[in-house]
């Protein structure tokens, strides 16, 4: 078994506090991605479960053992880092049977790993060949197969896509789902690109100030952001925020954004009644809004600033009240640049979060 528990994880340079207290699992074969910006703590927090930084406080389990303390080599572990890191003087059949001489394995099986390691990586037909004459991701995919030839428990990957160019990053992304489904390893992997996050991870742990937002499968993330924070990370473009006030009478709540009022969906009636008078926030991604042809109800008047045909559809930037918004509309849709529309808002899709911290509100579960 090879699931990994972070106990009160806590990690301090200098002054700063680079992983507060996180606790986390991960269960065994599990594909769990690390996001959130520069500097929130992912890359260290894997550094502190390989061995390469020494924790401040807290426990590292991996499986029954506590390795807090144990060296690197002791961890079983395989790791791929953002850089191909490959040796330039040697093949890629050398390259990735690298770690397997230093452990003094005999020649037949060194073959054997390999060999099955390029196959799953398809390079097969490079085995020959030295760095210099692969491509970015070619050079990439030695490293993982590097890594993936130690059969280890567990496999540790920090940004390892982001030097390639995007049409690369999206094949990588491909193979390496396809690669986690065939080899089963417990998967930590580290980026800040939320694409990767939402396609390649069983569930992604969203991190922010050293410490762990939400952690959840990937589409409640993207469809219920605990936070403001989250909503605003996850996505391209990200949700969309605006500002309202909470009016509650006999007839249940409504929202006043600029001079519209927007019923809540029923299932939040309950919450924002007991704000009544309160600012509040509105989250609503750009595909859940679509352009009504007059007012009617939970519309918004807004101008168009900028229209971006993108092929699969539009993306308009509109202006609503004094805020900026995003709105996906289909790519046949006409509309033009400082024209005037309404905006609807599905009361389903709004996600209502506390204007003053940023947390959502939930839902009242009947």
């Amino acid at each position: 078994m090879a699931g990994i528990r972070f106990q009160s994880i806590r990690k301090v340079f200098g002054k700063t506090v680079a992983a507060d207290s996180v606790s986390l699992e991960i269960r065994d074969g599990e594909f769990m991605v690390l996001l959130g910006p520069s500097g929130c703590g992912k890359t260290t927090l894997l550094r502190c479960l390989a061995g390469l930084e020494h924790v401040d406080g807290g426990r590292v389990f991996i499986g029954d053992r506590d390795v807090t303390d144990r060296a690197p080599r002791d961890r079983r572990i395989a790791m791929v880092f953002q850089s191909y890191a490959v040796f330039p003087h040697l093949t890629v059949f050398d390259n990735i049977a690298f770690g397997l001489k230093m452990q003094g394995r005999p020649r037949d099986e060194i073959k054997r790993r390999v060999e099955e390691s390029a196959r799953l990586l398809e390079l097969t037909d490079f085995l020959k060949r030295y760095p210099a004459q692969l491509s970015g991701g070619q050079r990439q995919r030695v490293a993982v197969a590097r890594a993936i030839v130690m059969q280890a428990a567990v496999l540790l990957m920090d940004e390892p896509l982001s030097n390639l160019d995007a049409l690369l990053r999206l094949q990588m992304r491909a193979e390496l789902k396809r690669l986690h489904q065939e080899i089963k390893a417990t998967t930590i992997y580290v980026t800040h690109d939320q694409v990767e996050a939402l396609s390649l991870g069983d569930r992604i742990a969203v991190m922010q100030s050293g410490r762990i937002v939400q952690c959840d499968v990937p589409m409640n993330i993207y469809d219920y952001p605990a936070n403001k924070f989250v909503g605003g990370f996850i996505g391209t473009p990200p949700m969309n925020f605006l500002p309202g006030v909470v009016h509650a009478n006999g007839d249940g709540p409504t929202v006043v954004v600029g001079e519209s009022h927007l019923a809540p969906a029923p299932a939040f009636a309950h919450a924002l009644s007991a704000k009544n008078g309160e600012p509040i926030l509105l989250g609503i991604r750009p595909e859940n809004l679509t352009l009504a042809p007059n007012q009617q109800a939970n519309t918004i008047r807004a101008r168009v600033r900028v229209v971006e045909p993108l092929g699969s559809h539009k993306l308009l930037t509109m202006q609503v009240g004094t805020e900026i918004s995003k709105v996906s509309v289909a790519p046949d849709q006409r509309v033009a640049p400082n024209e005037d529309v309404w905006l609807h808002f599905d009361p389903e899709k709004i996600r209502w979060m506390d204007a003053a911290t940023g947390e959502a509100i939930s839902a009242t579960v009947e």
